[in-house]
């Protein structure tokens, strides 16, 4: 048989099976996602901290700040809650890999090369957690600024698990017009300390 013919194949049988892994992902990390309104929150959230920072009249803006508070604190528990309910998935179905592209069944069979999501989740948890805490001497533009930044990251966290690294920086860049390095360099040092410690980079 043709070398070309071989590889073709081959390749065709990989994305298959690429494919139908990523399928089982996004279903589970969906069917988690899908109890709670996380989603939601984080674009009400997001989208409200860039309306008040755009506002020029400091009364209008901490009008914004103040509407904004519960639903950085109903985001946060539920975001909380959420990570509660996934810790309880078997680790080998938690598992994602470390590698920037996306290959079936690496994390399954190559355990040394994955990640444990529910830990991921927890470090997500801890540091959005921190970010929403009330300080009143946190100005509220650096609050914005770090819970955002947490925001993200968590959110490249989930494509990551779904897709790979670079699909996951990619979306990043393209809905948020940041990039990953950014996103990790604006959170909180202690996220970002337990965050890099656990992916080993």
């Amino acid at each position: 048989m043709d070398i070309f013919v071989v590889f073709t194949l081959l390749a065709i049988a990989v994305h298959v099976l690429k494919t139908r892994e990523q399928a089982q992902r996004i279903a589970l990390l969906g069917s988690y996602l899908g109890q709670f309104q996380i989603e939601k929150l984080m674009q009400d959230v997001l989208s409200g901290y860039q309306r008040a920072l755009g506002e020029a009249d400091e009364q209008r803006q901490a009008q914004v700040w103040r509407y904004l508070e519960p639903a950085g604190q109903n985001l946060c528990e539920q975001f909380n809650r959420f990570v509660l309910e996934f810790a309880k998935v078997p680790e080998p179905q938690a598992r994602l890999s470390r590698l920037p592209l996306a290959l079936p069944f690496v994390a399954q069979y190559f355990p040394g090369t994955a990640l444990d999501m529910r830990k991921l989740l927890s470090v997500h948890a801890h540091g959005i957690t921190q970010a929403c805490q009330n300080n009143p001497a946190q100005a509220p533009k650096r609050k914005a600024f770090t819970l955002s930044a947490e925001l993200m990251l968590m959110q490249h966290s989930c494509h990551w698990f779904c897709r790979s690294k670079m699909v996951a920086s990619t979306r990043l860049l393209a809905r948020h017009q940041t990039a990953y390095a950014q996103v990790l360099a604006a959170v909180a040092p202690s996220t970002r300390q337990a965050y890099v410690q656990l992916i080993g980079k």
